[in-house]
């Protein structure tokens, strides 16, 4: 039997909830609080959000993107994933050209963009110092996203967004018996991988600034990822 729109959201919704509560990581619990305290100067009249990240949009899901963590002043700030910051601003722009986002920009957790058709989530779910995560807090974070993906059960295409988000969903493939080892999978931007389940892995460069600022990643070269997303997820 199929699950109901409604009771995949009220599971979405637990899931949320033991997201939101996570204290698994001292560092990085640390790290997040001690940033919304202090803030960035533009930021100072802000209530940071401060706690872990959950993923949100379309409960009915066909594609899933998978990024690496919470930006400091980004997601730790807003509460949603590639929510007020450098990534988000070039992300959202292509899924609403492409009819994922109901919205070009994403401000603020309540600013009304939706989602359609997609599900946005990382590995990791609170801001790492540097943007590095240790291994460790990968894995203390590895279940929040297995619910996640087990909640999502019309999710057909799966796009990583960078290296860590590629090798962070290989790790959960691994730990669920869908594969038996890691090595024929290859990080690369636009590689695609058919995995045994039928499901298609997709992979780009992440959108951050470093990538965006310096050409290595285009808009281009992002859209072309997600046209193809789309036409593997049968909606085109």
């Amino acid at each position: 039997m199929t699950a109901s729109k409604g009771s995949i959201s009220l599971i979405l919704h637990h899931i949320r909830e033991s997201i939101e509560t996570c204290e698994l990581c001292p560092r990085l619990r640390t790290y997040c609080k001690d940033i919304g305290e202090t803030k960035r100067r533009a930021y100072l009249d802000q209530t940071y959000w401060a706690r872990p990240v959950p993923g949100f949009g379309d409960p009915r899901a066909r594609i899933l993107i998978l990024g690496l963590a919470p930006g400091a002043h980004g997601a730790n700030r807003t509460g949603r994933p590639f929510t007020g910051d450098g990534s988000g601003d070039f992300m959202y722009p292509v899924l609403h050209e492409l009819g994922l986002a109901s919205k070009p920009q994403a401000i603020h957790r309540d600013d009304g963009l939706r989602l359609r058709h997609a599900w946005i989530a990382s590995v990791v779910r609170c801001a790492p110092p540097g943007d590095k995560p240790h291994p460790q807090e990968i894995r203390n974070c590895s279940p929040h996203l297995t619910r996640e993906i087990e909640a999502l059960p019309r999710v057909r295409v799966v796009v990583c967004l960078g290296k860590i988000a590629f090798d962070g969903y290989l790790a959960h493939l691994l730990n669920t018996g869908l594969i038996d080892r890691k090595t024929p999978y290859k990080f690369a931007h636009g590689a695609h991988y058919i995995l045994p389940n039928g499901h298609h892995l997709l992979a780009t460069y992440h959108p951050s600034l470093r990538n965006t600022n310096t050409g290595r990643l285009d808009r281009p070269m992002f859209t072309r990822i997600f046209l193809r997303a789309r036409e593997l997820a049968g909606l085109d």
